[in-house]
This record gives C-alpha cells, sequence and structure tokens, in this order.
C-alpha cells in the first residue's frame, strides 16, 4: 500500500507565491495533501454521523401523522441532496478538465461520480421504504421519482462510458460531455412536484420561507447533511489518489513514491 510523502521540492508549492494555491492542481503536490485531509474527514463523518442519528432516532418527537415511519428521512433527504450536489460538481470538474485541460479536474470527476451513484440508490431505496407505509406503494412513475431515477442512469452511464474508452482523455472529454447534457436534469427534479402534479411531497425547507418541521427535526437532518457531504469528500479524496496513481504511474514522481515504500 502507498502512503503519501511529500513530493519533490521543484513540485511544492512556494509559499506567498501569487499562484501557490494553483500549484495543487498538479497530481504530484495535490496527492499528499488528500492524503492529510483523508483521515480528517473520515473522522468528521463519523461523528456528525452519531449525531445526526442519535437526534434523528431518539431526540427528534414522533410525527403526530406517519408515525415513527418518517425517521427515514434522517437518511433519505440528505442523501438526495447529496446526489444532486456530486452531479453538479462532478460535472463542474469534469467541464473544468475538458476546457482548460486540467488532467486533476477530469480526476475528481471520476472520483465523485461512485459516491453520487451511491446515494442516489440510497434515495431512492430509502424513499421506497418511506413510501410504502406512507403512500401504500414502493413506487410510480411521477415525475420526482422518474427524473431522479434518470440520475441514477446518468452516473451509471458516466461510470460505464468511462470505463469503456482505453484511452483516458477521450474518456474524459466523452464523460464531460454526457455530464454537461445531464445538468438539465437537477432542476427538473428540485421542481419536479411545483411543476407537475406528484405523490411525492413538496419540500419541508424552503430559502424563501420559515422550515415547517420542528427544530429537532431540521437539526438531524443538516447534521446528517453535513455528515454526508465530509464522507463524500474523504471518499473522493481516497478515490482520487488511487486514480492519480493509475495515471500518473509511469512519471518520475509516482516512481520514486514505490521505492520509497518498497
Amino acid at each position: 500500500m502507498v502512503t503519501e510523502t511529500s513530493p519533490s521540492p521543484k513540485l511544492a508549492p512556494t509559499v506567498g507565491s501569487r499562484n501557490r494555491w494553483f500549484a495543487y492542481a498538479s497530481p504530484a503536490v495535490f496527492y499528499p495533501l488528500a492524503g492529510k485531509l483523508i483521515p480528517w474527514f473520515f473522522a468528521l463523518a463519523a461523528l456528525l454521523t452519531c449525531v445526526g442519528l442519535y437526534i434523528g432516532f431518539f431526540i427528534a418527537p414522533t410525527d403526530f401523522q406517519q408515525g415513527d415511519s418518517y425517521r427515514i428521512i434522517f437518511l433519505h433527504v440528505p442523501a438526495a441532496w447529496m446526489s444532486m450536489v456530486i452531479y453538479l460538481a462532478m460535472a463542474f470538474w469534469a467541464v473544468i478538465g475538458l476546457v482548460f485541460n486540467t488532467r486533476l479536474s477530469s480526476m475528481m470527476a471520476s472520483a465523485l461520480a461512485p459516491t453520487g451513484t451511491m446515494f442516489t440508490f440510497l434515495a431512492l431505496w430509502t424513499g421506497s421504504l418511506w413510501g410504502k407505509p406512507t403512500w401504500g406503494t414502493w413506487w410510480v412513475w411521477d415525475a420526482r421519482l422518474t427524473s431522479y431515477l434518470i440520475l441514477l442512469f446518468l452516473y451509471i452511464g458516466f461510470i460505464s462510458l468511462q470505463a469503456a474508452l482505453d484511452d483516458a482523455r477521450r474518456a474524459d472529454k466523452a464523460g464531460a460531455v454526457l455530464a454537461l447534457v445531464g445538468v438539465v436534469n437537477i432542476p427538473i427534479i428540485y421542481f419536479s412536484v411545483q411543476w407537475w402534479n406528484t405523490l411525492h411531497q413538496g419540500s419541508s425547507i424552503s430559502f424563501t420561507a420559515a422550515p415547517t418541521m420542528v427544530a429537532t427535526m431540521l437539526w438531524g437532518m443538516l447534521i446528517m447533511a453535513l455528515a454526508f457531504w465530509a464522507y463524500s469528500i474523504a471518499a473522493a479524496l481516497t478515490r482520487v489518489r488511487c486514480i492519480i496513481l493509475e495515471r500518473e504511474k509511469r512519471s518520475d514522481w509516482v516512481r520514486e513514491l514505490v521505492e520509497k515504500q518498497s
């Protein structure tokens, strides 16, 4: 297993330089930084998950209409949020890599896709578990659920398209185009309950109105959302380090890194 070590001095960012942050666009410089951040984000994710689940399952009151079955929202809603946020982040990095030809940007897009896929599946699965006792059905082909299923297919398509092409550059470009086209699905998901008559209930949290839920419920969901954020960052950084080593395996700094660890 390869662990992080500092890259060659000539690759390290110079403190005080105007462009010091741009130095982290180099995989050789970003690799050790990611290794230092990963345990902190995993620890933060674990702590926030414990706090959020405790609030959601033991402190938040029972809903007067849905009983305790509603408590699945402490997984369902944050997962749904993260699946959309990660897709936007994935599309952003993919397009940055396409436009500016930056290797690390394309690697970040590839690293985010599996985590986004997981959260999309989790949102669909927990939504079905919640829907059965609440609305009497596991699934309906309404606008919200159908557009979310399309999001899952977009993630799977992105991963499959990149895996199908042997040339990394071609795979990054093809994935960026698909990701950019799929961005149109995000506002459809978000506004579907307002644009169409759907079985799915409207949002309990709005940027333009006060929340319609008890404060402890809101805090539980927000803390779980932060936990999923921390996990997503840690997972993406872990995965991007593997991608960096795979794509940069012929570079001098990777050979030097491997030799030091062998």
